[in-house]
Order: C-alpha cells, then structure tokens, then sequence
C-alpha cells in the first residue's frame, strides 16, 4: 500500500501561489526573494532525499506542465535545477490526473484519465512505497477530502504576502494533524511534517 505525500513551499500566512512569479499573480515570486544562500542550500539538499525516497510522482494537469517547462537540457546545463534532483524526478514513474493532457511532453509518464479518487485509489494500492505530490492543489484537495492524502509536508518561507490561494481555500470540514517532525532549515526557513488522520 503506497503512502501518499503533498510536499509544498508556503508563506507563512499559508499562501502557495505562484513561487516563482511565473503566473504574473501580484505577490508572485516569493521563493527567491526572501531566502539567502544557506536557505537554499538546504532546502535543495531536503528536496532533493524526498525525491530519492519517493516510488512515484503524482501531479495534476498544471503542474504537469509547470515540471515539463523547466524539465529542459537547457535548463539543466545552465544550473537552474539541481542535476541530483532533476535527474530522479525525470526518471522515476510519474502519473498525471487529467481529463485534458494529450501530450505530458517529459519521459515516464502514464496520464490517469478516469474518476481522480478511483485511480488514485487503485494507484495507492498497487504502488509499495511513497506517492509523492508537488503542488497540484486541486488535486490535493479532492485526496484530502476522501481521506487519501496520508501526509503533508511544508516548508514554510518567512513572508507575509496577505492574498492569494492557500492550500486549504476550499476545505469543507476540519481535518486533524499529528506533528511528525519539524526542523529549521538554513537560516529562515522552517519545514513541518504532518500525518493526517484518516476516516
């Protein structure tokens, strides 16, 4: 049975929107303009082991996307992703939720075209180890609300940027969380885990 896992940067006031200011949102482009150096250089270094302790890549349409953009040779010779990191995203199995994607334009992709929590339910079965989300928060919604999700991971940036979407805007109930570990990373940064309790 697969453990499925949402990692996700957020500010501190729990807006995940447009890090990197590619979306042209207003309070976009929060990632990089309030970390330094040893900031970065953990979080590389976490997001990096999450991805060599991960089975599977589980994303949403947009992200999709999003990943198969900055997935170039290009981008990879000229450093602007981590080789380690880059280079096991690219190769481990990834399954795309999305009723619209013809073309997941990157390698080792199997496009998940039915009922979202029937195949992600399936996936879980079948797959021994964790399933894990970047971003895709819709999708993460609907796993959250039909008890699939088993953890949350956050690492949280030191900014306030008071609009903008959160993870949970369209929540319909309260879930309860079990702090599983937390710990700092660099200088500002903070990463919290949570298991999410099921039923």
């Amino acid at each position: 049975m697969g453990k499925i896992v949402l990692t996700s940067n957020v500010t501190l006031d729990g807006v995940v929107q447009d890090p990197d200011g590619a979306e042209g949102f207003e309070h976009g482009g929060w990632f990089h303009q309030f970390v330094g150096a040893k900031d970065l250089e953990d979080w590389t270094v976490r997001e990096t082991q999450e991805a060599l302790d991960a089975e599977v890549l589980l994303l949403g349409g947009r992200t999709n996307e999003w990943f198969a953009d900055r997935m170039t040779e290009q981008n990879l010779a000229e450093g602007r992703v981590s080789p380690e990191w880059a280079n096991r995203v690219r190769s481990m199995p990834k399954y795309v939720v999305s009723s619209t994607v013809d073309d997941p334009r990157w390698t080792n992709v199997t496009v998940l075209r039915g009922d979202a929590v029937k195949e992600v339910s399936e996936l879980k079965g079948k797959v021994d180890g964790e399933i894990l989300i970047y971003a895709s928060y819709q999708l993460a919604r609907t796993l959250i609300e039909h008890n699939l999700l088993d953890e949350l991971r956050l690492v949280v940036f030191p900014v306030v940027v008071g609009t903008g979407r959160r993870l949970f805007d369209e929540a319909s109930a309260k879930k309860p969380l079990h702090l599983v570990n937390t710990r700092q990373l660099g200088d500002g940064l903070v990463y919290y885990s949570y298991e999410l309790a099921q039923g």
